[in-house]
């Protein structure tokens, strides 16, 4: 289960903070050559790469209208009122994330402003496989179309059958994408990249998957195109106390273990009784999952740390900067007031981190591996771009115009004087 730390004295916790080891190096010149064959040779290439790795011989690389419409048919009502409902929640909350254009006279006839634009092409990866992610494709989605953008192209795997998966085209259909790609990977990554007859390039790629795709996203930038955030295996970290439950902190604990054995969950406390009952849960409902072999490997490489008291527990928490963090403890508003390093935080007794991976409202899109330090989550703003306007009056010009000189002056840069210097003399002689 849990590796144990009673204890550890802060010059030990930067080596407890250290996620399992992901040596991406092994498999960059594995990604190169994929992006070399799909820049060179297209939607052949693709059709190779996704019969050698997904065993799935395509005809076709794009969903058809007809696969799209049927897809209702193909899911319970109860799922398609769910995604429904998580569709209602995320478009409130992103919509509230709207930047009105804010003038503002810095000196008089100086006039300055920012306006929030679209990007006009996004590509959005969605996994497959056995977990089909369609909550990813709402967080992506919702704030991509309430930004504006053009073109969203979404790229995820096709099953063995050749399909996609129906909850995954519902929900494009739901979010009115119909550009769907069955290709997953980093081929999927270096078709976004590089555009082929069948796929469009895009500017920005979004979305979560395993180290091929993380890998193939950061190659990706090597070629002019941006990504959502450095992303790596999920996350949770719990900080609780004596009073929180056992079973809802092991649930949290193993909701996350189950993602992949490359996770890492970590318990902190400063209940020397919490910590062998959470124990006790953890064995417990480890027996009755589905993915109980995977979040029992995960459990190997994650921790239960004990520490003194709740300003501990608040700064090793905010040195490892959790993708998710819950806190289950007397002193919420104290802890919750001092976070400063998470990705998202789940405050009280009844916020599993579950509600925010499907319907709450916030985004699940999140900095991983500490990133959270510097990063934040995907948001409305991930979509747009900042772009900054000025206006000058001439009586602006002839307010600000010798402070410009005078800087040019400073730094030698003559042609950037005489373009204000010339507009000042054409003031003069009117």
């Amino acid at each position: 289960m849990l590796k144990q730390v009673l204890y550890p004295d802060r010059e030990s916790w930067p080596d407890l903070i250290k996620r399992p080891v992901q040596e991406f190096e092994k498999i960059e010149e594995q990604i190169k050559v994929i992006f070399d064959q799909v820049r060179n040779n297209g939607d052949k290439a693709l059709m190779e790469l996704t019969a050698r790795f997904d065993k799935v011989s395509l005809t076709g690389l794009l969903v058809s209208p007809e696969e799209i419409a049927t897809a209702a048919e193909q899911i319970s009502p109860e799922l398609q009122t769910a995604i429904q409902q998580a569709y209602k929640n995320i478009t409130v909350f992103h919509e509230t994330q709207r930047e009105a254009s804010r003038p503002v006279e810095t000196m008089p006839g100086v006039r300055c402003w920012r306006k929030s634009v679209a990007i006009e092409k996004v590509g959005l990866y969605i996994p497959g496989g056995t977990a089909p992610l369609f909550s990813t494709l709402l967080m992506l989605g919702i704030p991509a179309k309430l930004a504006g953008c053009r073109e969203i192209v979404l790229c995820t795997p096709p099953g063995k059958d050749g399909s996609v998966h129906p909850a995954i085209l519902f929900t494009a259909s739901l979010l009115g994408i119909s550009t769907i790609c069955k290709v997953g990977g980093s081929q999927a990554i270096a078709a976004l990249t590089f555009g082929t007859e069948s796929i469009p390039a895009v500017s920005k790629i979004f979305g979560p998957g395993n180290q091929y795709v993380t890998v193939a996203k950061q190659m990706a930038g090597k070629y002019g195109v941006a990504i959502d955030m450095p992303a790596g295996p999920s996350e949770v970290l719990v900080i609780a106390d004596e009073t929180a439950d056992p079973s809802f902190v092991a649930a949290d604990l193993l909701s996350q273990a189950e993602h992949g054995t490359d996770s890492q969950v970590v318990l902190v406390t400063n209940s020397e009784q919490l910590l062998p009952l959470v124990e006790q849960a953890l064995e417990e409902q480890l027996k009755n999952l589905s993915r109980q072999n995977i979040a029992a490997e995960t459990l190997t490489n994650s921790l239960g740390i004990l520490l003194k008291d709740s300003e501990e527990m608040l700064a090793f928490s905010n040195l490892y900067a959790p993708e998710h963090l819950i806190i289950i403890a007397q002193e919420l508003e104290h802890l919750a007031t001092g976070v400063t390093n998470a990705g998202s935080v789940f405050l009280g007794a009844y916020s599993p981190e579950s509600v925010g991976d499907y319907a709450s409202g916030t985004n699940h899109t999140l900095p991983t591996n500490g990133y959270a330090r510097a990063y934040s989550g995907v948001s409305l703003d991930s979509f747009v771009k900042k772009i900054t306007f000025q206006h000058l009056s001439p009586q602006g010009l002839q307010s600000i115009g010798p402070i410009v000189e005078i800087m040019a002056d400073a730094e030698g840069l003559d042609a950037h004087r005489q373009a204000v210097s010339i507009r000042l003399k054409s003031l003069s002689n009117v």
